[in-house]
């Protein structure tokens, strides 16, 4: 079964600008692993890349950020379809370590992925 990723929010500021130290070796992870596709690229004034999944986008780029500064949260339809999926397509780890995290009024079934170029990405599912 595939999820769905329904929203990206970035932890600070962007999530069209996340830091990479290496687009080239950063983008695999991002088309095998995550599903996502890589819509344009540019070289100026920084090499970056714009990935669409299911609708949503995010952007790599070589901008000098720390990426273990940053990140972004994914609202997915099933967190379980969703981690099954990214383990089906290699993603290393074998338990999601799943946990129920509160935002306001909202809770979330969650999970965390750590992209190899340190990217953080928390995936959650909206709990009734």
């Amino acid at each position: 079964m595939k999820a769905v990723f329904k929203t990206a929010a970035p932890y600070l500021a962007d999530a069209m600008n996340l830091p990479v130290e290496n687009l080239e070796a950063a983008l695999p992870f991002y088309e095998t692993i995550m599903g996502f596709q890589v819509l344009s690229r540019q070289d100026a004034p920084c090499k970056s890349a714009v990935l669409a999944r299911d609708g949503i986008q995010i952007g790599l780029a070589e901008n000098g950020g720390d990426p273990t500064q940053e990140g972004c949260f994914f609202e997915v339809d099933n967190a379980a379809a969703a981690f099954a999926e990214l383990q089906s397509h290699g993603l290393a780890k074998e338990e999601a370590g799943f946990r129920l995290d509160h935002h306001g009024e909202t809770a979330w079934k969650v999970f965390f992925v750590v992209a190899p170029d340190g990217l953080c990405y928390c995936l959650g599912e909206r709990q009734s």
